[in-house]
């Protein structure tokens, strides 16, 4: 028996360099939902202990993304995939934490999925970025 194709991309998931670079870990998964972290390195901060934008960024991509992976029915549709939008907010600074991500995918269409993402600090869950992508799977 073959394995689903959402555990498969659990387990790539992390190991695709852009993640490994950044030390993305899978905290939990669910249809439609993602929850990553990225764990603090000096590498990735801005200025002083503040995480670069660019990172926050990421990761809101990767999560939402992660968030469609796992609703996605690869049997009838395909698996060629890109990220069409992605939006933030940033709301606050994360200084010298780890960061947890958590994604919803709201709405699937044919090759359209539209994701919520929402950005913490992982020891205080102080909201630190808001974001949405739309994700074409074709």
């Amino acid at each position: 028996m073959s394995k689903p194709y959402s555990d498969m991309i659990k387990e790539m998931y992390p190991m695709v360099p852009f993640q490994k670079l950044l030390g993305v870990e899978i905290v939990e998964t669910k249809e439609d939902y993602a929850k990553v972290l990225v764990p603090f390195r000096q590498e990735l901060a801005g200025g002083g202990n503040a995480y670069h934008g660019g990172v926050i960024s990421s990761l809101i991509d990767l999560t939402g993304a992660l968030s469609v992976w796992m609703g996605h029915d690869t049997e009838k549709k395909g698996v060629k995939a890109s990220t069409v939008t992605l939006n933030v907010q940033f709301l606050s600074a994360a200084l010298g934490q780890d960061i947890v991500a958590e994604g919803h995918c709201n709405k699937r269409g044919k090759e359209l999925n539209f994701c919520d993402i929402d950005v913490f600090t992982a020891d205080t869950n102080k909201l630190i970025a808001k974001g949405s992508i739309i994700y074409r799977i074709v």
